[in-house]
């Protein structure tokens, strides 16, 4: 089974959920509150995000987090990429020489080569705009949700 780590997917989430206010600053409590996901795990996975130059950090009583670009700019990969490192399907394709036994000698490198390019490609002309469409917040997914889970006012910085 080809997986997705949980932070990519988180990545995913939480850059889809910021997608949803592309102007706005958003902080990692109110991220947090909005996405179900751990508010420590939020902070990391936004740091991560912002070290590879996704999202900047805003500082001040009102601070939080920004998309440096417009979500539209913005691919799956390129997020997936942020946490994950390079997309490579299989260790030989990392381009990590000697990672394998076999490698000199493999006769299917070059098909994984093919596949791994056309899911990197798949995944690049998916943009953050489009899987972000249809993002509701996390209290409204739940029957019964707390009024602590509603989404932050707009005058708020969440």
């Amino acid at each position: 089974m080809i997986r997705l780590s949980r932070l990519a997917d988180y990545g995913v989430v939480l850059m889809s959920r910021m997608a949803s206010r592309p102007d706005g600053v958003h902080n990692t409590v109110d991220l947090s509150l909005l996405t179900g996901l751990p508010t420590p795990t939020v902070s990391k996975v936004l740091a991560k995000l912002g070290r590879h130059g996704l999202v900047r950090s805003v500082r001040g009583a009102k601070g939080g987090y920004k998309l440096v670009q417009s979500p539209q700019n913005i691919s799956v990969a390129d997020i997936i990429s942020a946490i994950e490192g390079p997309i490579a399907l299989t260790q030989c394709l990392d381009h990590a020489l000697g990672c394998c036994d076999i490698e000199p000698l493999c006769p299917s490198r070059h098909g994984w080569q093919v596949i791994n390019d056309t899911v990197r490609r798949a995944l690049e002309d998916v943009s953050l705009a489009e899987i972000s469409n249809q993002v509701q917040p996390f209290a409204a997914r739940g029957a019964g949700a707390s009024a602590m889970h509603q989404a932050p006012s707009e005058g708020t910085n969440g």
